[in-house]
């Protein structure tokens, strides 16, 4: 029985032997890398952790992109009982100095020349780091190869057979398997301690709920350092599942086309863009086409309502979404590679309005809901149980409840052991028996979890009146000429909002109305440009109550930056750095020195 994720590896590599477990680009196309193959490299890589003199509760750190190595040096070191702690390759040196350190590591691992020199940068202050790794083939004076620790591990197998497997059996199932830093948005990172029982209780019941087939082929682009993502790609070797890997998210067009997949996992920003970049060529297109896209969007969505109702659909109405498809759709869905059967989406809420716009054209959209902290999953829509606006319904094994304040709460088998070295925090998270999330919500009558903010995010005006800013900053994102908004009005008068424009748009707008400008600086600046980006918002926003309207805007002259701490990883707005930073525009919108 399977009850850890070194067993879940032992188990994959015996019952699914196929030539393409995995898929990664060389040299302009993709290549396969086979189960055997995988086996051999996760077992020598995990004897040559060994022979460095990894042990069991080590620390060893990945920071690379996406790619089958991520996947076999985070295995291999689970399977000696390791704990893995992933970084994201988008963090500046400070910030991976503060997680090397935090996290006592005594290995890390790099993929390439620019995550390197960002480990170089630090390297004279990382005093617990005996050893350093690279996925190039050439590597730096005093960093091994991929290869290298692989050749070690060889030899280490030879020498003594089955002690691989043996080291992987002995893992138990409340071993630590991975620390995982949160991104920060509210404080310092904390290091989430997650166990294999942790994980693979995720991994065993998502399982069950979706149609995961060994035939299936999955598309990898959200970062492995993500819980979502890191989950996901044991859920897929757990059923079997070919995996390839995306070259970028900038190639992510691309590489759907190339590697046809059935899944693949979103985030709501990623979405939101194809959204917008599909409304936007349809707004450039003949009157004809405008109507016929409408037209087949609104029988799309009467389709998908009578369809998640399990009401019956009359033969005008089958015969109207089969032209409908054959119209429009199709040609959208072939974008995905032609295969596709669901996507999934977590990470942030998803607009009501997205998830039905994918289902009315053909593509399934399950939205979950969760947190690194809870290895992630809590709830889950599914075929079964289907309701777009919210997160699902709570997963089986998995307590949830609504505190009095509105704070989501749950407990179960997928609640981490604490976070590393900070025991007051832990003992916070954890008051009344119950993991406490920080996000607010509500059940409806139908059990569905609708997810309204987070906590520490609620803004209260100064007329008392509580604003949720995560739904209004979504609607404002659907505009096309709105890249980036974070709403503001905590203890204020009237709800405002920075606003990042989509500058290609923008231009484009400008040029055709003779506006000129010099730069981007200038553009924002521009009196005209401030009023047409109001109208935008008030067009976007025009359903909202009154006190949740945007009274004012102030545009930003550039996108928020990860490298600025203005976003995470992960494209969550850092709210505190960001309204820090434009403080005294805030302040000028409200008339404030």
């Amino acid at each position: 029985m399977v009850e850890t994720l070194s067993q879940l590896f032992l188990n994959t590599i015996k019952s699914y032997p196929k030539d393409d477990l995995m898929l990664y680009k060389k040299e302009g196309k993709y290549v396969s890398i086979s189960t055997e193959e995988f086996a051999d490299r996760v077992r020598c890589f995990s004897l040559g952790l060994r022979d460095l003199g990894l042990e069991a509760e080590d620390k060893l750190i990945v920071l690379s992109e996406n790619r089958p190595e991520w996947v076999i040096s985070d295995i291999a070191n689970l399977c000696l009982g390791g704990i893995t702690v992933p970084i994201y390759t988008s963090l500046i040196p400070e910030q991976i100095k503060y997680i090397i350190d935090d996290s006592d590591a005594k290995i890390v691992i790099v993929s390439d020349q620019s995550q390197w020199q960002k480990i170089e940068a630090i390297k004279s202050q990382l005093t617990k780091v005996t050893s350093y790794i690279t996925f190039l083939s050439e590597a730096p004076e005093g960093v091994l190869t991929f290869a290298q620790v692989l050749e070690r591990g060889k030899k280490m197998d030879k020498h003594n057979p089955g002690l691989f497997e043996k080291m992987a059996l002995e893992v138990k199932p409340d071993a630590i398997a991975s620390i995982i830093y949160t991104s920060g948005t509210t404080g310092p990172p904390k290091g989430v301690m997650l166990t294999h029982s942790n994980i693979f209780s995720n991994v065993k019941t998502c399982s069950s709920l979706l149609p995961f087939k060994d035939t299936d082929t999955v598309l990898s682009f959200l970062p492995l350092s993500h819980i979502f993502e890191r989950m996901a790609m044991f859920l897929y070797l757990h059923n079997g599942m070919s995996i390839g890997f995306a070259e970028s998210i900038d190639t992510l067009g691309d590489n759907l086309l190339e590697v046809r997949p059935h899944i693949m996992i979103n985030v709501p920003r990623v979405l939101e863009k194809i959204y917008a970049k599909v409304i936007d060529n349809v707004q450039m297109s003949s009157s004809l086409k405008r109507k016929i896209f409408f037209w087949a969007v609104k029988v799309g969505r009467k389709y998908g309502r009578k369809k998640i109702l399990n009401q019956p659909i009359s033969k005008p109405l089958q015969f109207k979404r089969n032209l409908a498809n054959k119209l429009v759709f199709s040609k959208v869905y072939a974008k995905t590679g032609g295969r596709v059967r669901f996507f999934l989406s977590g990470g942030a809420p998803l607009s009501k309005d997205i998830g039905e716009f994918f289902y009315a054209i053909g593509l399934t959209v399950m939205e979950g809901y969760g947190l690194t902290e809870t290895s992630p999953v809590i709830t889950a829509n599914t075929f079964e149980n289907l309701k777009f606006g919210t997160v699902g319904k709570p997963i089986p094994g998995v307590d949830v409840k609504i505190d009095e304040d509105g704070e989501i709460l749950t407990k179960g088998p997928h609640v981490m052991n604490g976070y590393y070295k900070k025991e007051a925090a832990s003992r916070e998270a954890f008051e009344g028996g119950w993991f406490h999330t920080g996000d607010i919500g509500h059940f409806d009558e139908e059990g569905f979890l609708v997810i309204t903010d987070r906590k520490k995010d609620i803004i209260v005006t100064s007329g008392g009146k509580n604003v949720a800013p995560q739904p209004i900053e979504g609607i404002l994102n659907l505009n096309p000429y709105i890249s980036n908004a974070l709403v503001i009005g905590d203890r204020r008068k009237f709800i405002s909002a920075l606003v990042v424009p989509d500058f290609e748009k923008l231009e484009e707008y400008a040029k055709q109305n003779n506006i000129s400008f010099e730069d981007h600086c200038d553009l924002v600046k521009k009196e005209e440009i401030v009023r047409f980006i109001q109208e935008q918002v008030d067009r976007s926003a025009s359903n909202l109550a009154s006190y949740e309207k945007v009274k004012k805007i102030a545009l930003l002259d550039g996108e928020f930056e990860i490298e600025k701490g203005e976003i995470t990883p992960t494209l969550k707005v850092k709210r505190n750095i960001v309204e820090e930073k434009h403080k005294d525009i805030i302040n000028a919108m409200y008339g404030e020195d």
